[in-house]
């Protein structure tokens, strides 16, 4: 019973962690996409490519910034949390 507990815990924290990691990139996807169908809307230009190429700009230099937030979060969840119940402490 107790082991179920901690499995679930783990789990429960690794999705918090992964749903943090993620949010700056999707967040910012999102924007930049209702930002460019707003721009399509008021110009009626429909470029699938206009959809994509800032979209995966706006991605890239996100990931870029926030790549030292996410090692340091994954890095730590592994630490605090997955290795030492690899190791059995």
């Amino acid at each position: 019973m107790q082991e179920e507990a901690i499995l679930f815990d783990s789990m429960r924290q690794g999705l918090w962690v992964a749903t943090a990691i993620s949010l700056p990139i999707l967040g910012v996807a999102l924007l930049v996409g209702l930002v460019v169908g707003l721009f399509q809307a008021l110009t009626s230009i429909q470029e699938m490519s206009l959809t994509f190429v800032p979209k995966l700009a706006a991605i890239v230099a996100v990931f870029w910034l926030t790549m030292g937030f996410m090692t340091e979060t994954l890095v730590g969840f592994f630490q605090t949390r997955l290795v030492p119940l690899i190791i059995g402490g």
